[in-house]
């Protein structure tokens, strides 16, 4: 049995590693991380993880390499199967949506998985850290910020010592891939 590489398409996919994409993983990260492998490394992936025959990989490389397919559609409906064999049809069509609006757009996603309520107000980094996971620690927050990493309502923060209020439905953005939106606290 042959073993699989991981992300960095080097070493065989380990969790120790960090380079895996565990089965129990959003759909939206385990889309995401299909994405993010290289386009030579996303034909062993179909060849090990699909359930297309071979001679169907292989026209489908035909396909790109004659241009009639984009590597990036080829990648894209190998992150819907994979997906939907873990999560389901309308998860995939979901986390595909998310990529798209999220990587290629850049637009904010109308649905938010992630709903936090805070103390008001709260130093952006104690928020990040204590209340929403996006950070190991303040320094780590402070970094992000300083990056540029961090927006609230889509405006970046400069200023480390920002202090976030609370109005309902405000998102908080780290990177592309963390994002939340805050509840009405009762």
């Amino acid at each position: 049995m042959p073993l699989l590489e991981g992300l960095d398409g080097v070493q065989k996919m380990s969790k120790s590693l960090g380079n895996y994409i565990g089965i129990t993983e959003r759909p939206e990260e385990m889309f995401g991380k299909l994405m993010s492998i290289s386009d030579a490394l996303m034909w062993r992936y179909y060849e090990l993880l699909s359930d297309k025959g071979l001679d169907e990989i292989q026209a489908l490389g035909r396909n790109v390499e004659d241009g009639s397919l984009h590597p990036m559609e080829a990648k894209k409906d190998l992150g819907v199967e994979i997906v939907r064999r873990f999560h389901g049809a309308a998860a995939a069509t979901q986390a595909r949506e998310y990529f798209e609006a999220r990587h290629q757009k850049k637009a904010t996603p109308v649905e938010i998985s992630q709903h936090f309520a805070a103390p008001e107000p709260i130093w952006i980094c104690r928020l990040m850290v204590d209340v929403l996971k996006f950070a190991k620690s303040t320094s780590e927050a402070r970094r992000l910020i300083t990056q540029g990493a961090v927006k609230v309502d889509g405006k970046v923060v400069h200023d480390v010592n920002f202090q976030f209020h609370h109005p309902p439905n405000q998102v908080v953005e780290v990177g592309k891939n963390r994002i939340a939106q805050a509840e009405k606290i009762c």
